[in-house]
């Protein structure tokens, strides 16, 4: 890697969009009601639920994503507690995709929250000698203009994707920063290491033994230090050039495998019923395959379980299977998952699916059971045509229907692969 030890004192040219407690704001934008109000939205209104995401308002109360809801409302007298709704979120998301889109070719959602416009690759017409601030600002107000009222971001300015998202994070909610090379030292002066986005505790940790206790002094140590003695690989170059404004980021992703999770909404249930559960995930663990253009050749399941002592210790099971060809319908996930989960412990707490050794799913899917088992490719390829135009599970093994208003398709924060 050649490394520049300069800061890069280029014109910034790239923005970070990142919208406001995304799915509470979305829910108080659809219900006028809600504006103005602490609010909590959590997965599954059953149980001592967790935070997804916290409205500003119940932020000032100290209600924080991760938290149970028991202790939400002990902190915040008043909570509205609403389930989450992904039609919205995907509405939602979905504009701002096309707003961003119309100011340049090169533009990458982060998240479902969060998304990137590089725009050295944006017609000049579009700027017509206006400042990123200034589209920063029209972007803001596209966003309530074409989504709603009461929608608000944060947008950041810099060089790079990461100085871009820390400028985002200076301000919230609705604000809007540029770091440049000439303010980037007094920005860094007014944040703690774990302020910055890739260093939790872990790396804070590895930081702070070798003497770097605060960004300033992470920007000023030499990248041989930084790579021998803190993070002791090639991931030291990279922060040397990040925290300097040097794009090193700006790299896709390869989907290495796809799931889903579900905490059991009981423990008492019988294991017919966790089958239907099961079920239910691995047909959608196939649409999300299909979506992909992919197929697997690997199943995995995996559990937590309470310890048979009653001390509630949480155990960890898991299973998997590796077939010699590639497989993408419902019908041969959960076959072989079935077929894994039969030897699974008693006292289940969640189940965990999930298929790997991903392809281009263009070969026809070979059979490895009964005919039964199998669907060919049209038929398959027809339900999915039905459940994307009429709804999800719209089509859907009988075997699951009970399990539809207990398991609800999530959007989760840091994917955009299904949207």
């Amino acid at each position: 890697m050649n490394l520049r030890e300069s800061i890069n004192d280029a014109e910034p040219m790239v923005m970070h969009i990142d919208l406001n407690s995304c799915f509470a704001t979305v829910e108080q934008q659809a219900r006028v009601r809600l504006r103005g109000r602490p609010l909590a939205v959590v997965n599954r209104l059953a149980g001592d639920a967790m935070v997804i995401t916290a409205s500003y308002e119940a932020k000032t109360h100290g209600v924080k994503t991760g938290m149970r809801i028991s202790d939400a409302k002990r902190l915040c007298r008043g909570l509205v507690v609403t389930e989450t709704d992904p039609p919205k979120y995907r509405y939602v998301y979905h504009k701002l995709l096309d707003i961003m889109n119309s100011y340049s070719a090169s533009v990458s959602m982060k998240s479902i929250d969060e998304g990137v416009i590089d725009f050295k690759q944006a017609p000049g017409h579009l700027l017509s000698g206006r400042t990123l601030e200034q589209v920063g600002l029209e972007v803001k107000a596209r966003l309530k203009a074409e989504v709603g009222g009461a929608m608000r971001c944060n947008v950041g300015i810099a060089t790079n994707r990461f100085l871009a998202k820390t400028a985002a994070g200076l301000h919230k909610p609705d604000g809007l920063d540029v770091i440049t090379a000439d303010n980037l030292r007094k920005v860094y002066a007014g944040m703690k290491l774990t302020d910055l986005t890739g260093i939790a505790e872990r790396n804070r940790e590895r930081l702070e033994s070798v003497g770097i206790m605060n960004p300033l002094q992470f920007l000023d140590t030499p990248a041989e230090v930084l790579h021998k003695m803190v993070f002791m690989s090639v991931n030291g170059d990279l922060w040397h050039q990040r925290l300097r404004g040097w794009e090193v980021d700006d790299v896709e992703t390869q989907t290495k495998r796809i799931g889903r999770q579900f905490v059991l909404d009981g423990f008492t249930m019988s294991f017919d019923e966790i089958l239907q559960r099961l079920h239910n995930l691995c047909e959608s663990v196939g649409e999300r395959l299909r979506a992909q253009g992919m197929s697997a050749r690997g199943v995995y399941v995996g559990t937590r379980t309470f310890g048979m002592t009653g001390d509630k210790r949480r155990n960890y099971w898991h299973a998997q299977f590796v077939s010699q060809v590639p497989f993408f319908s419902n019908d041969t996930i959960y076959t072989l998952a079935k077929r894994l989960f039969m030897s699974a412990p008693p006292d289940i707490r969640d189940i965990n699916v999930h298929v790997y050794l991903l392809s281009d799913g263009e070969d026809n899917q070979l059979s490895l059971f009964a005919d039964e088992y199998v669907r060919s490719k049209a038929i398959t390829g027809a339900v999915d045509e039905i459940n994307y135009r009429y709804g999800e599970r719209t089509i859907h093994a009988a075997n699951t229907l009970p399990t539809n208003r207990i398991i609800k398709t999530k959007i989760p924060f840091g994917s955009t692969r299904y949207l």
